[in-house]
């Protein structure tokens, strides 16, 4: 791995974290991949969702769990298993559930049933008894989300964080295709502005961002730090690349208006002494 010192980077938080979290979902992984995967992104990746209601078909899950715990990587389940439980009135089990797996972390959503924001926030409070709350606002249905004034959106923020949600998602699905986004992908980004300017601490937010143009937006428009998640876990390292702007969309994102200051007093490097070179070259 090539040394950072070389080059002016920005500031990057290091894990711990407790702001610039990258969320990566899990489709259904193969354990092998899975813990390829895992091992190493380790220090680029802070929460695993197992995505929807994979987790009840998943036969090695307790698998995956482990690898995760194995490396300091928190993990929780879909805020649609969420609201399968709650639509067969079985709150009491998913939360007996989620303590059996050793989850920390809990999600709260109401992305595709029939369930006021205001009792979803009753779920956060209560929730947040026992563990860390990720909420979500938005709906997975593209029309009812994008009919939903920005206004409402930064209401039913704020009254999740009241709540106790730690973070507060913003919906996009894994196809990037609702909630904050528009049908045909396009990023609401008069809605975005007015969260991003009200009073909500942005360190509060997580946004999905699945796509590489919503991962470069989010890092040009927040910073390295911002909060994504719904990563796909081959996007991982590149991700990465675009917070410290070693990726073309965010290159001159983070440059100073010349380079030239910053290299004054700097060592002279000779690559071919200065740098690691592979064995056989």
């Amino acid at each position: 791995m090539i040394s950072r010192s070389y080059l002016q980077l920005p500031t990057r938080t290091e894990k711990p974290r407790t702001t610039g979290f990258t969320m990566a979902m899990d489709k259904g992984m193969p354990q092998r991949q899975f813990a390829d995967v895992v091992e190493s992104a380790s220090d680029y990746l802070d929460f695993v969702k197992f995505g929807w209601g994979t987790s009840v078909v998943t036969k090695n899950l307790n698998q995956k769990i482990a690898t995760l715990r194995a490396e300091g990587i928190d993990y929780y389940f879909g805020g649609t298993l969420f609201e399968k439980f709650v639509l067969q009135d079985r709150f009491m089990e998913f939360r007996d559930m989620c303590h059996w797996y050793g989850c920390e972390y809990v999600e709260v959503s109401n992305g595709t049933i029939d369930m006021s924001d205001a009792i979803k926030s009753e779920y956060v409070a209560e929730l947040s008894r026992d563990f860390r709350v990720i909420s979500e606002v938005g709906s997975k249905n593209q029309m009812k989300s994008e009919n939903m004034a920005p206004n409402k959106w930064i209401g039913y923020i704020n009254a999740d964080l009241e709540a106790g949600a730690m973070l507060v998602t913003l919906e996009t699905r894994e196809s990037g295709k609702s909630g904050i986004c528009r049908p045909n992908g396009e990023l609401r980004f008069g809605l975005i502005e007015e969260i991003l300017s009200s009073s909500i601490d942005t360190e509060r937010l997580l946004f999905e961002a699945p796509s590489m143009e919503l991962q470069s937006f989010f890092v040009s428009r927040v910073g390295p730090d911002v909060n994504l998640g719904n990563i796909a876990t081959s996007d991982l390292l590149a991700l990465e690349t675009i917070r410290l702007g070693l990726r073309s969309d965010t290159l001159l994102a983070f440059e100073p208006n010349t380079v030239l200051p910053w290299l004054e007093g700097m060592p002279k490097v000779e690559p071919w002494r200065d740098f690691p070179v592979a064995a056989g070259h």
